[in-house]
């Protein structure tokens, strides 16, 4: 098992960059797929998640060819095949740790003229997966799961359009239900709980999609014609920025601008609580890239109170929460988060992996059925600690390492790689080197 050592650090200062965004790769991925013709798409995040919806795809009959720009960043070419030419499997595609990948592909899927079998991980098959199976059942989709989790098992049929009302905040069912409503017969309506992030309505219109939000809800009229290519730039994602901040927020005399982070509203609550703490954020340089708005975001270090975060506030950063529980450790006063229960069931039950690991750091964290309450200014110290095969609690934890006293050694830090494969050498960089 890979051990990572954790020094104490000094100021971070530079400029940086962050992986594209993993949740547009994926839907930029799977959409090219749906097109006609060549996508053309730049930035795009190919490792961990990413890696499992290219192989999924190209195991469905999609080619692919990937480059590499000048100044390394990737592109990647998908010949589409339209809404209904994908091939049918051989053998059972298999997302790994990706829930993103199946979630969207069983929406894909449920339409196709075939029959398929989505599978993965031991991690990923502890996910739950009803919450995308059932309303997809209800367009008409024939998918049998397992107890409520994966495998899932689909039996392409005609699909009709219906109106799903969400009882959970989830980009990656709405998405789901989008997708197949390509397929229905009619208009889908998704109406959600709280928004969520809108990537693949973005998408969607670009591509020529009559998809719009009306109230709460967001309505798609299955196309008349065939999707146009897309050819968007992958913006950084803000999700791997996160870490970067408040590791500038949190150890002393640092200075950090992160470029060309992905700045959609839906993704970026915890700019919002990171202020309202005391941090000095600043945005710089805002344009749209690909339909996306993106910015540079500047970050000094600063001193931070305690906080409460609650509501529609929580599915704009349900990553983040590890991170923000580490920079929770080191702001005055208590930190409260509620209504959060979704942690519960991510890569790992984030509630219960975050307090124990930062637990052994001295951190003063206690678990609530929907959250955690942190009670801080804490002094961390070093300490073995586990990532759980998560790679945000493994970022997060690396972060705590750099204001803990004495060394900490993170287990299985390589599993970073999933959304941030570069995240160390990055940090070492911004710190002046290997430590």
């Amino acid at each position: 098992m890979n051990r990572t050592v954790v020094h104490p650090a000094g100021p971070l200062r530079g400029r940086a960059r962050v992986p594209g965004d993993k949740s547009i790769s994926h839907r930029a991925l799977l959409l090219g797929a749906l097109a006609e013709g060549e996508s053309r798409i730049e930035g795009p995040l190919l490792t961990g998640d990413g890696q499992a919806t290219l192989h999924c795809l190209q195991a469905l009959g999609v080619e692919t060819a990937l480059s590499v720009k000048d100044d390394s960043t990737p592109v990647l070419t998908v010949v589409g095949r339209g809404l209904r030419g994908f091939r049918e499997p051989a053998v059972p595609l298999d997302c790994v740790r990706s829930a993103t990948t199946m979630r969207l592909l069983a929406g894909v899927l449920s339409g196709q003229p075939f029959s398929s079998v989505l599978t993965g991980d031991p991690q990923l098959l502890r996910r739950p997966m009803r919450r995308v199976v059932e309303p997809l059942r209800r367009m008409g989709a024939d998918i049998t799961d397992t107890d409520g989790h994966a495998p899932l098992t689909i039996r392409g049929r005609p699909l009709q359009g219906c109106e799903h009302r969400l009882e959970v905040a989830s980009a990656q069912v709405k998405s789901a239900l989008l997708l197949a409503g390509l397929l229905a017969d009619g208009p889908t309506v998704v109406q959600e709980p709280a928004p969520t992030r809108d990537h693949t309505e973005r998408m969607l219109a670009a591509m020529g999609v009559d998809v719009r939000k009306e109230g709460e809800g967001i309505i798609l009229h299955p196309p008349a014609q065939s999707l146009r290519p897309l050819s968007p730039t992958v913006p950084g994602d803000f999700s791997s920025a996160a870490f970067l901040i408040v590791a500038s927020v949190l150890v002393p005399d640092s200075e950090v601008t992160i470029c060309d982070v992905g700045l959609n509203p839906t993704r970026t609550g915890l700019l919002d609580v990171l202020r309202a703490m005391g941090a000095s954020i600043t945005v710089t340089d805002e344009h749209l890239l690909g339909g996306e708005p993106v910015g540079n975001i500047t970050v000094r270090s600063s001193a931070l109170w305690g906080t409460e975060v609650s509501g529609d506030l929580v599915v704009r950063m349900i990553d983040e929460f590890p991170i923000l529980a580490v920079a929770a450790t080191q702001a005055r006063g208590r930190t409260v988060v509620r209504d959060a229960a979704e942690l519960r069931v991510k890569e790992t039950d984030r509630i219960a992996t975050v307090v124990e690991e930062l637990g052994k750091m001295g951190a003063r964290i206690e678990p609530l059925p929907d959250g955690f309450v942190v009670a801080g200014p804490t002094p961390l110290r070093g300490a073995p600690v586990s990532s759980h095969g998560d790679h945000r609690l493994a970022m997060a934890l690396f972060v705590a390492g750099l204001v803990a006293s004495g060394p900490t050694v993170v287990e299985n830090m390589e599993c970073a790689a999933d959304s941030f494969p570069d995240f160390v050498p990055t940090m070492e960089r911004l710190m002046g080197g290997p430590r």
